[in-house]
């Protein structure tokens, strides 16, 4: 975490006991836009390929994470809390959680082929195949603080 981040957690908190469960990090290829889409209340919800988290032996969100939501210029915009996690394969993805991705046109098609043209993209790069089945761990988060 860099120094205004950790500032930004830090007044936000102020005396009171901070929450040891916190992650600060952009959104995939367009963070400006997609953050934005948090802060404006559009985006509820992201997921991620349930391989990646395997392959780097990183730890599956909880509902006992806070996220630091950054920009393009890694300076914080906003604190989330995670409210929900499930896997799921990600052709049983519901419409309703694609939608609360908030991204394009807000549609299941396209959630569908933007996340198949980027999880392609990811896997081809480790030498993984994509599967329509492949596991996504899909996460739920409310805002609970919008950096003015």
């Amino acid at each position: 975490m860099n120094q205004a981040t950790q500032r930004y957690w830090d007044e936000f908190w102020g005396k009171q006991e901070k929450p040891q469960s916190v992650y600060a990090w952009q959104f995939g290829i367009t963070p400006d836009y997609l953050a934005g889409l948090v802060v404006d209340g559009i985006k509820t919800a992201t997921c991620s390929g349930y391989i990646f988290y395997e392959l780097e032996n990183e730890p599956l969100p909880t509902t006992e994470d806070y996220n630091i939501i950054l920009n393009s210029d890694d300076k914080p915009v906003a604190i989330t809390k995670t409210v929900e996690v499930t896997i799921t394969p990600m052709n049983e993805v519901s419409e309703e959680f694609a939608i609360a991705e908030g991204e394009g046109d807000r549609t299941y098609r396209y959630w569908w082929e933007e996340h198949e043209k980027f999880f392609r993209k990811e896997l081809n790069t480790i030498g993984r195949e994509f599967s329509e089945d492949m596991l996504l761990v899909c996460e739920r988060f409310k805002v609970i603080h919008v950096n003015e």
